[in-house]
């Protein structure tokens, strides 16, 4: 597998993890805050978990349609390098996020079909990067990390104005095929790699990224360049 491959490690909750996810490769780890998940972190337990990343780690936070208040809050006390917003937000208030905090960020989009596929062009104009991820379920309470996949075929080879991250249903097992296929350069996981919902398997966290980048990349023991 390509050493160009970079994992991100989302929903995470506690040191452990954090360190798990740094020892085994991934270039991300994510903080989701967003009272509905059961991976929901408070700033003060984000806090802490995000303390303990290594140099060189990227630290991002989820949200949902969180508003100024909402944001000037979780980054008083969380040091994280980038915002992912996963929720209705439209592309002039992905750019204004970006121009009042001062932070890189990914925009969330749900793809089930190729007309989901339109959004894609716009948001590239305002975000850093994007996160394709698999569209919920209509009577979905979360809007991401159903553990959901899609036909990775609609995104496959593609390309965009902004890197991309592909997310949705991906694990240990199927990462591997899914960059195949699609030849995406960024994988995102997070039921994927849990014993259930919101706890998360370091053992699994481990699988998944020797998977996506390979043995020899995702080796502890060996250095790694960002």
């Amino acid at each position: 597998m390509s050493a160009a491959i970079r994992a991100k490690i989302c929903g995470l909750r506690h040191p452990a993890e954090v360190t798990a996810a740094a020892a085994a490769g991934a270039a991300y780890v994510g903080f989701v805050f967003f009272g509905k998940s059961p991976r929901n972190v408070t700033p003060e337990e984000a806090r802490t978990a995000a303390l303990s990343a290594p140099d060189g780690l990227c630290k991002v936070g989820l949200v949902v349609d969180a508003d100024d208040a909402a944001l000037d809050a979780i980054l008083a006390q969380v040091p994280l390098d980038m915002l992912q917003l996963h929720g209705h937000e439209s592309p002039e208030r992905v750019a204004q996020i970006r121009q009042r905090f001062g932070l890189p960020v990914m925009k969330a989009i749900g793809v089930a079909d190729e007309g989901d596929l339109a959004p894609l062009m716009e948001y590239a104009l305002v975000a850093d990067q994007l996160l394709i991820d698999a569209k919920p379920p209509k009577d979905a309470a979360l809007p991401g990390g159903n553990g959901l996949s899609f036909d990775w075929r609609l995104v496959a080879q593609r390309r965009w104005l902004k890197p991309w991250m592909l997310a949705g249903g991906l694990t240990p097992g199927n990462v591997a095929e899914a960059i195949r296929l699609t030849n995406a350069r960024q994988v995102d996981v997070s039921s994927g790699v849990e014993s259930a919902p919101g706890v998360k398997d370091l053992a699994k966290i481990t699988a998944f990224t020797k998977a996506a980048l390979g043995p020899a990349q995702a080796d502890p023991a060996i250095p790694r360049l960002r």
